[in-house]
C-alpha cells in the first residue's frame, strides 16, 4: 500500500502563516515550481533528496529544495507523526550554507508546534 503524505502550513499561535506569507512573496512560475516540489512530497515514496532532504544537526528539520533558473529557494519544515508534513518558512538561499538563524527558527517553530499540540 502506497503512504501518502500530507503537507499542511505550520501556524503561529496568533494564526499567522510563515509560509503562507513567503509563498505570497514569489513569483507566479516560482510558486508553480514549488508546488510541483510539494506534491512530490505527497505523492512519492521516497522524494530524491535533490527536493528534500533532512538538515545535519538539526532537531527534525527537512528542507523543501526548490531550484529556479539561478535561485534557489528553501522551505523548511519537520513530521508530525508519519505522514503530516508541516511547512514552517522558507528563504531564498543565497550561500552555500543554510543560515543557522533560519535552522533554529524552524526549530522552535517544531517546538511550540508540538507542544501545543501536547506532543511534548
Amino acid at each position: 500500500m502506497k503512504m501518502k503524505r500530507t503537507v499542511t502550513f505550520y501556524k503561529t499561535e496568533d494564526g499567522k502563516s510563515p509560509v503562507k506569507d513567503f509563498l505570497d512573496s514569489l513569483p507566479g512560475k516560482v510558486v508553480q515550481k514549488v508546488t510541483w516540489v510539494l506534491s512530490l512530497l505527497e505523492d512519492l515514496d521516497i522524494v530524491p533528496s535533490s527536493y528534500f532532504k533532512k538538515l545535519v544537526g538539526s532537531e527534525d528539520i527537512w528542507e523543501c529544495r526548490i531550484q529556479f533558473g539561478s535561485d534557489a529557494y528553501r522551505i523548511f519544515c519537520f513530521f508530525e507523526g508519519n505522514s503530516v508534513v508541516v511547512l514552517t518558512h522558507g528563504l531564498v538561499k543565497k550561500t552555500q550554507k543554510t543560515p543557522k538563524n533560519e535552522i533554529e527558527r524552524a526549530e522552535a517553530y517544531r517546538r511550540e508546534y508540538l507542544k501545543r499540540r501536547g506532543k511534548i
